[in-house]
């Protein structure tokens, strides 16, 4: 299959758009710790999902499976697990930060990592940088990070400006200090995806020899490296929900909700000084906290977990039919899929009332921020098409072959 450019582009877009808005369906799960609704929607989008859709779209996909290379098994599965890390602190992010200044803040280092990184250990980078289109792609990557560097400008500006109380409002548990920490190990650790798919190489190869069309050869490597992202976000989850006693999310009906309550009656009294003056006072009761028992949509809460887990998987179902298309700067996809989360997470975080109360330069910073990502995605776009126009077929596969032949040894370094 040859490659095609602008349809892997529109393709990591609509990657990006799945991940910006999958956490939505999550804010609407009640009296569930953050610990047994992120679970229970990583056992969709990291088992359940992963498995219907590959059955469904690979053929023999069980024999590639069973017969795919150890190394590159290991290799996936181990990437999968500390991405699965990062996965996991995404969630603390956007809990703590909210989605535009997470995101902003999260990608950036995933962005520089994930993109970077792959074609320098696989020594390609020097015969990319050679060519016009290589360096065409490369300036796009480098217009990403500039627009990544700006989001977060403006997010900073928002954090100063935002008074605390509105900061709640849309963001309940607003840290930034707690956020940035979490973003920057997130963003660091969620790179490991994209090597996760190039020492998955020599599986996806495997997929194409027993029968997957080049389009979905990608999908068996998710199954690996998801397994090894659900192996760590749940011994994380089962700690916590064992610290925090929250264990019994999953069957419980009822919840016992404290409600703080005033009468809301004052009196005013009067007193006289020494001086005989007479002075007033508003006497207000103290608040009292009365208990109140709530039912549990614990159907409902499973239905929102299941949709927010299966959009979760669909931006790399889609981030993995993009790569196919990419040629060979497929390097850029990581940068493109980072760049269009970017985008829509601040656009939802827009629409969430997240950048209320701030100044017109700060709106400014983010407007800049989102023109200047977008920006790279046309750069990167364009670098693409002229790689497509002037590489050969030949060229395509000597490069997938060498970073098959290459991706396991990528702990060594």
């Amino acid at each position: 299959m040859l490659p095609n450019p602008p349809l892997g582009v529109l393709l990591h877009a609509i990657g990006g758009l799945m991940s910006a808005i999958f956490y939505l369906p999550y804010r609407k799960v009640k009296h569930w710790a953050w610990e047994s609704y992120w679970i229970v929607g990583g056992v969709f989008s990291w088992i359940v999902v992963p498995w219907i859709i590959a059955l469904l779209a690979v053929p023999n996909l069980l024999t590639t499976l069973t017969h795919a290379p150890g190394k590159s098994v290991f290799w996936s599965f181990v990437f999968g697990m500390l991405w699965g890390i990062g996965g996991a602190t995404f969630g603390l992010t956007v809990r703590y930060l909210g989605f535009a200044l997470g995101t902003a803040m999260a990608l950036g280092y995933c962005a520089a990592f994930g993109t970077l990184l792959p074609p320098i250990f696989n020594g390609e980078f020097a015969g990319v940088i050679k060519t016009t289109s290589g360096l065409v792609v490369m300036g796009g990557v480098m217009v990403c990070l500039l627009g990544i560097v700006i989001s977060g400008f403006a997010g900073i500006a928002k954090e100063r400006e935002v008074p605390e109380k509105e900061k709640t409002a849309s963001i309940k548990e607003f840290s930034f200090k707690k956020g940035v920490w979490v973003a920057t190990f997130c963003g660091i650790m969620s790179a490991c995806m994209s090597y996760g798919f190039a020492a998955g190489k020599p599986i996806a190869e495997l997929a194409v020899t027993n029968g997957a069309s080049d389009l979905w050869k990608n999908l068996p490597v998710l199954i690996i490296i998801l397994a090894g992202g659900f192996t760590t976000n749940f011994i994380w989850c089962i700690f916590l929900n064992l610290r925090n006693k929250t264990g019994g999310d999953y069957l419980k009906r009822i919840e016992q909700v404290a409600v703080p309550e005033n009468s809301g009656n004052s009196r005013r009294e009067e007193a006289h000084s020494s001086s005989g003056k007479i002075s007033q006072a508003v006497i207000t009761p103290a608040a009292t906290n009365q208990v109140r028992t709530e039912r549990v949509p614990l159907l409902v809460n499973y239905i929102l977990c299941a949709v927010a887990g299966t959009l979760w998987y669909l931006q790399f179902f889609f981030y993995g039919m993009g790569t196919t298309k990419m040629g060979r700067y497929d390097f850029s996809s990581w940068t493109l899929h980072m760049a269009s989360i970017i985008i829509f997470g601040t656009l939802l975080g827009v629409y969430l009332s997240e950048w209320k109360g701030v100044s017109k330069r700060t709106h400014w910073l983010m407007r800049l921020g989102l023109f200047v990502l977008v920006s790279s995605t046309v750069v990167i776009g364009y670098g693409n098409y002229l790689a497509k126009e002037s590489t050969p077929s030949a060229d395509l596969s000597h490069s997938i072959k060498k970073t098959a032949s290459s991706a396991p040894e990528l702990p060594a370094k």
